[in-house]
């Protein structure tokens, strides 16, 4: 019996640190615009490669906190496609689910980091995600964003949850909030816990609300039973199944590439929930493995085992979640 099966996309992501005196990049914050000189030669202190994709990143977070983590993904046949079958296993993240495509690449995001922010370019390769979960025990199902084709798959997972009573938690990726519709609804009608940020929550309802206990309502209403939603600099808010709300800082950190914050906070708020903790314990795991992972570039080399968030929590116990 596996703790979790995620489900979604598995990618490669190359990051470029440019240093913040580079003269051939500014920023130009009015616009939100990353300008570089046309046509130039570019210095970058450093490049790193690592596992990406939302999926990826929550089997990675579990299975570092001692969970049994399967990843349903779809991946090609080349030298990348490889290496994120190798590092998964590294994880100790299991690969049965895993479908490798003759002739076809790996998916990919190359990021540039420059003063502290991110700038991502993502390539998509279109994939069939012809899954089959039928030889798999789990006690639940982490369904992340898939990209082209991604509504039978999705179909295809509900039945599959629904049909052997298993917890659903979900995370839509960029082509369900492009796209929302029956599919998008009947998965999160079916879902028991939803992590969204503030603007995907604020899009899925169609609202102009900036109030995130208002927010967090209308979207328990859609049926998820517990709602979380991340906020940047602001931290967290949720919603568990009584309808008490909760709202929690941001745990200290040096902010270095916040690529993976959302999939470590999910990944630590699932975890707590198998430990048996209570919403507002989740949060406060979620918030430390996301602050942890903001300390490195990539979005799985900061993931934090259980043992390290205990301490971290045990050293600052004034950090709580409250009431709203």
């Amino acid at each position: 019996m596996n703790d979790f099966v995620c489900v979604g996309d598995a990618t490669i992501d190359a990051f470029l640190s440019i240093h913040d005196a580079n003269l051939h990049c500014r920023l130009n914050e009015k616009d939100c615009e990353l300008c570089i000189k046309y046509g130039e030669k570019i210095p970058v202190d450093k490049f790193e490669l690592s596992l990406g994709g939302i999926a990826s990143n929550v089997s990675g977070g579990l299975s570092r906190m001692g969970l049994r983590s399967v990843l349903c993904a779809e991946i090609g046949d080349d030298e990348l496609s490889q290496k994120i079958a190798n590092d998964l296993k590294k994880e100790n993240v299991k690969t049965d689910l895993l479908l490798k495509t003759r002739g076809a690449t790996a998916s990919f995001a190359v990021g540039i980091n420059f003063k502290g922010e991110r700038t991502l370019f993502v390539g998509h390769v279109k994939r069939k995600h012809d899954f089959n979960l039928a030889d798999i025990s789990t006690q639940w199902v982490y369904l992340g964003g898939l990209g082209d084709g991604w509504k039978a798959p999705y179909r295809k997972i509900l039945d599959y949850v629904q049909k052997n009573n298993l917890r659903l938690a979900f995370t839509p990726g960029s082509s369900q909030l492009e796209e929302l519709g029956e599919t998008v609804f009947a998965v999160l009608k079916k879902t028991e816990v939803l992590f969204v940020n503030k603007e995907e929550a604020i899009k899925i309802l169609n609202i102009k609300e900036n109030y995130p206990s208002k927010i967090l309502v209308q979207l328990q209403r859609i049926s998820p039973k517990i709602v979380v939603i991340t906020d940047g600099k602001n931290g967290s808010c949720a919603i568990d199944e009584n309808g008490v709300m909760y709202r929690l800082g941001t745990f200290p950190a040096k902010v270095v590439e916040r690529t993976g914050a959302g999939d470590a906070y999910a990944s630590g708020f699932l975890s707590a929930l198998i430990f048996g903790r209570n919403v507002s314990e989740a949060m406060r795991f979620g918030a430390v493995n996301a602050s942890s992972v903001i300390e490195h570039v990539g979005a799985q080399r900061g993931l934090l085992g259980r043992e390290e968030v205990e301490k971290r929590l045990t050293d600052y116990p004034e950090f709580q979640a409250k009431e709203v």
